[in-house]
Parts: C-alpha cells; structure tokens; sequence
C-alpha cells in the first residue's frame, strides 16, 4: 500500500490552482488591452506589459489560494468528491471573480456595457477551465489510488463480538475499496479474547481509545458495538469528539446517536457518519488565518514592550525570564507552552500546585503580569507554532486533566478545539486555584463550544483588552 503523503499531495493542488490563476490573468490582461480596447486605440507593448500586469500576475495567484484556503479547498484532500468539488468551484471563483471585477475591472475605458459582459465572462470561463480540469484530474487518480487499495486510512473498530466481526467481513469483501485500512480495534467489556480476535489485533479497552488513536495515527474509527453495549455509546462519542478521526458507526444505532449525521455508503456497506465539526471550514480557516496574523504584528509591535518586561522580570528576581513547561493541547497531544516567569525560581519543587489569590511563589511583578495577563505575551509564538489560537480553552497539564477528568468526564471535548491565549473561562472566571474552581470554569468553555465563531472571538478578544487596562484578571 502506497503511503500517504498529504503535504505532497495538497502541495500538488496548490502548484495546479497557482499557475491556473496565473495562466487565467495573463490570458485575460492581453484580451482586455487587445480585444476590448481595439476598437478605441491599438495599445502598445509597453502599455500592455505595464506596473499592473506584474502587479497582478503576483498579487492575483496568491488572492486566489487565499481564498481556496479558506474555503476548506485544501482541507481532507484525500477526501475529495468530484461532484462537489465542480460545484464548489463554480461558486468560489463566481464569487472572486465578482470580487475582482468590481474591484478591478468595473473602470476600464470601454466602448458600451456589453463589454463588460465580455470581460466578465472571458475571466470566468478561462479561470474555471484551467482550474477544475487540474483538478478533478488529481482528484479522479487518488480516488482511483483508494478504490483499488493503493492508498488507505488507518482505522480502528470499537467493537469485538459478531456485529465488528460481520463488519469487517464486508469491509474486506468489496471489490472497491472505501479506504479502510483496518489496523484494530477496541473491546468494549475489556476481555482480550473476542471473536474479533482471530482477524486483527486487540488495541486496548475504551479507557485508553484517545491514547491508542494517538499512538496509531487512527483516522477513522467505526462504532460496532452490540446492543448490550449501548450504554457506553455517550463515552464512546466524547472520546472521539475529542480526537481528529472521522467516526461512522452502523446504521441500527442511529436511534441513539445525537447531533448531526449523515450517510456513508462504503460501496455497499452503508454507515452513519458523526459529524464533529465544530465551524464551518471557512470560519475555521479564516480562525488560523487571523492568528498568524494577529500574532506575527503582535510580537513585531509589542517587543519593545517584550524587552522592557524581559528586564524587569531579571532584575526583579533571580532565574530565568520565560518559563516553560508541558501541556495539552488540541487532540490530546501534548507541546511546550511559554510564558513570562511570574513565580520564584522551583515553585513546584514539591509537585505540580495552582496558584492561588495570595500565593508566596509569585514575585510581586509577577503578580502585576498576572493581573494584566502580560505573562501570557510569549503565547503569540505559540500561536504561530500552531499549537495554540488567541481565543480557546486554556490548556492543563496532565496531572490536572486527569483529576478534572475523573469529576468531569466531558472536559474532553475541549480537546477538539486549539487551546487559546485567552478564553471565555479565562474572562468571566480567571485563574483557577483548584480542581473543583476548574470544573467551574469549564463552564463557561462548554458554553463557547457551543456558540463558537469568529464573532464570539472577536467578543472574547475584546474583554481580555478590557481586563489587561483594568488589570482586573483574577
């Protein structure tokens, strides 16, 4: 089986959309300056070939991949249908191209209106032609790769009695392959010997799924469990929800599955596909495309601020100025959070502590940047990284998440989003001094989670300003 590679892959989507765009406004700046304007003059060289033509062929190609990113074109690219992907084209570039006449266009010297008609739809009709049949090229031959087994995605069953048993009977019977690479699967009740046994390894029990689809590199997970079962499918969905994998599951368990469905055929062996989108991609995308950007002015503007702090905090108390250590972060992975050190040097000589209102480790500085939330600066960079986002729940560290996790289970569905900088727990709640304050706090999380959008974003990022003048943070 050929191996994935989904940068190559994507990266091959982004060369074709580049030079499609590229190819597309030259063809159309030479038929605007030859076709349009020659009943009015005959331009010259120079004129046709002018600032704007270089200007265009390289601000034209990168409006388009920005608008293809956020429009989740480069999202799940190796599950790409071809029917939606021509009806997705048709209207992203209706909508850029509209974008760019009335920006662009919409003052050229013209002889009557129809002429605009005719730039309109030359623009179009090229950009769409060069675009979608690169396309839908490279999306027919992965295709083609999955159906005939070259290309699959790692997935594990939950599930090991007859029903998981008859499940990957049928999976492994079709001719054309879904792309289910089965690699194992999860017992429900514990016991190592199943039925299931015989044809795939035993990954684990339900306790350690998030782990084992860590571990695996899981991408998608099948829900086969016996109606005896039934009662662990809340725990099953948390989990998963917290996990990057798609998840399916038989269609006689649909009566107690809750959010949004949908059909999968796997060519004959048809599944119910959970939905566990939290945004629209385009929200999502746009969400990654303001951090970069909100965070790369900030720590360009802020490091005068960043090497007046940086003083203060060395000559204010020994050690070192940023303080770091490990926590979790989106999907359950764990990365290297920064921050400006705030306490005295082996605060947690004894274990891991939360701070509290009065605590003796925080230096008296540190205790200003606590309040003003100036410790947590050195996260833009983190942002950056991808391991964070402005607006998020903030991230534990592990011997936290396990005790909160024991009270509240559902604390793991916070690990489907980017932990943030700032959150809607961080502004109505503050710091936490203990798990029982943290369970409070998760909240005001659940609530984001659920009314989560940019706009929200926008709202929390106003409060958090609100909180630093004020220096109110708790």
């Amino acid at each position: 089986m050929i191996q994935k590679r989904p940068k190559i892959q994507v990266a091959k989507y982004v060369i074709a959309d580049y030079f499609s765009a590229l190819i597309s406004w030259v063809l159309f700046f030479m038929y605007r300056k030859i076709v349009i304007t020659a009943p009015l003059y005959t331009p010259s060289s120079q004129e046709i070939f002018n600032n704007n033509f270089y200007a265009g062929i390289i601000l034209i190609p990168l409006f388009w991949l920005l608008i293809y990113y956020v429009s989740g074109e480069y999202h799940d690219i190796y599950r790409k249908s071809r029917l939606q992907e021509l009806g997705k084209t048709i209207f992203i570039i209706t909508l850029g191209v509209i974008f760019i006449f009335f920006l662009l266009i919409l003052d050229d010297t013209i002889i009557s209106y129809k002429n605009y008609y005719q730039s309109f739809f030359f623009l179009w009709g090229v950009h769409f032609t060069l675009t979608y049949l690169p396309r839908v090229i490279l999306t027919t031959r992965m295709n083609s790769k999955i159906q005939n087994h070259k290309i699959g995605f790692p997935t594990l069953i939950i599930g090991s009695n007859e029903l998981a048993v008859q499940l990957y009977f049928d999976l492994q019977r079709k001719p054309k392959s879904a792309g289910n690479q089965i690699v194992g699967f999860i017992t429900i009740n514990g016991n190592h010997e199943t039925p299931l046994s015989d044809y795939i390894p035993n990954l684990g029990k339900l306790d350690t799924l998030i782990t084992t689809i860590n571990q695996q590199k899981i991408e998608e997970v099948i829900i086969a469990i016996e109606p005896s079962e039934r009662e662990k499918i809340q725990q099953i969905l948390v989990k998963t929800k917290a996990t990057n994998v798609l998840t399916k599951a038989i269609p006689d368990l649909l009566d107690i599955m809750s959010g949004s469905v949908k059909m999968s055929s796997l060519f004959g062996v048809p599944l119910i596909e959970l939905s566990h989108e939290l945004l629209p991609a385009w929200q999502d995308n746009m969400k990654r495309v303001i951090d970069v950007a909100f965070s790369t002015i900030a720590l360009i503007l802020l490091s005068p601020l960043f090497l007046v702090l940086a003083l203060w905090i060395k000559f204010t108390s020994k050690g070192p100025i940023l303080y770091s250590h490990t926590r979790m972060g989106r999907y359950g992975k764990p990365f290297k959070i920064y921050k400006f050190r705030s306490m005295y040097v082996d605060a947690e000589k004894n274990g891991p502590a939360l701070s509290s209102k009065e605590d003796p480790r925080v230096t008296p500085f540190g205790r200003f940047m606590r309040k003003t939330r100036l410790d947590e600066l050195p996260q833009f960079y983190n942002v950056l990284k991808g391991d964070m986002s402005l607006v998020g729940p903030r991230p534990e560290r592990e011997f936290f998440v396990n005790q909160i996790v024991q009270k509240a289970p559902h604390y793991l569905l916070l690990f489907k989003v980017r932990p943030g900088i700032t959150s809607w727990g961080q502004v109505k709640f503050g710091y936490a001094e203990n798990v029982d304050e943290m369970i409070n706090r998760l909240n005001y999380d659940m609530i984001y989670l659920e009314d989560m959008s940019l706009y929200v974003d926008l709202k929390i990022m106003i409060y958090t300003i609100k909180t630093i003048f004020e220096a109110s943070g708790k």
